[in-house]
């Protein structure tokens, strides 16, 4: 049980996540205490005999043993930051992962080359949020969120209320096949984006226990070849003529190749892929 006071607690915590395989346990050990105690994590470390508040260290207890069972830390506090927002998780969504703000980047580029109002599709929404970001950061932007999962669903239009984007991000429990509609208002969708399941069946297995044990397989596993989701969106793409949308896919960090033949086969001549900040091939647009 950790400590009764700051050191004493993250010492121990840091201890066990250690064992457990924790590959960022001192991080962990202080996210969580701060969120037991209230404190920021400046406070932690300025006041390391600092004794912890009433009832904060059973909280803490239990943040720890939940993280030294390997659950993720954003599922243990609820939330996860993205871009400028701070998003609702739980298992039943997607953890929103930081190359995935690629997606948000390449609608702002979007916005600033084209014209302004831009009508924005989201296709797995998960959490909602990609299509929550973007519409936090482009103020004239309307953007349809979908998933096939009626729990993500329901997180997703959780998160648009919490955050009050209700008037520009409509959630709606549908698939890809409804890609042909037009957008909120009307008009025909600019972009469209997508971070779908692209993990193989055998690459699953070897993914860290955070992921396996706990995220959703649906939201992660696309089939035998990990492309199978990316490649039936982009046959649905085909039936967008004569104004497709530009699209921007997420993808897994070999799979550019492979998924700029499908987007091109799918009538977009202009193919570009984008690195993340690790240097990974993420993103592939077309136009």
């Amino acid at each position: 049980m950790p400590g009764n006071t700051v050191r004493d607690a993250l010492e121990a915590a840091v201890d066990a996540f250690e064992a457990a395989g924790c590959d960022t346990a001192r991080l962990d050990a202080e996210v969580l205490l701060a969120a037991a105690t209230g404190w920021d994590r400046a406070r932690l470390t300025a006041e390391p005999d600092a004794r912890l508040p009433v009832g904060a260290s059973r909280e803490f207890g239990e943040m720890v043993r939940r993280r030294g069972r390997r659950e993720p830390v954003a599922y243990i506090l609820g939330r996860k930051g993205f871009r400028r927002l701070e998003v609702l998780v739980d298992h039943r969504v997607l953890i929103p992962r930081p190359e995935t703000e690629l997606l948000v980047e390449q609608a702002l580029q979007l916005a600033e080359d084209g014209d302004p109002g831009l009508r924005v599709l989201d296709v797995g929404t998960g959490s909602g949020a990609i299509a929550l970001a973007i519409a936090d950061e482009l103020d004239d932007a309307r953007v349809s969120a979908i998933d096939t999962s009626f729990d993500a669903v329901r997180v997703a239009q959780a998160n648009s209320e919490r955050l009050g984007l209700t008037d520009r991000v409509e959630v709606v429990l549908r698939g890809p096949s409804s890609l042909k509609g037009a957008g909120p208002d009307g008009r025909p969708f600019d972009l469209l984006v997508a971070n779908l399941p692209y993990v193989s069946e055998e690459d699953w297995e070897d993914l860290a226990p955070e992921i396996r044990e706990y995220e959703p397989r649906e939201a992660l596993v696309a089939g035998p070849i990990g492309l199978e989701a990316i490649e039936a969106l982009t046959e649905e793409l085909l039936g967008l003529a004569p104004r497709p949308p530009v699209v921007a896919l997420e993808i897994g960090a070999d799979q550019a190749d492979e998924v700029s033949r499908l987007v091109k086969a799918a009538d977009y001549p202009e193919v570009e892929v984008h690195s993340d900040l690790a240097g990974h091939d993420r993103v592939v647009v077309g136009r």
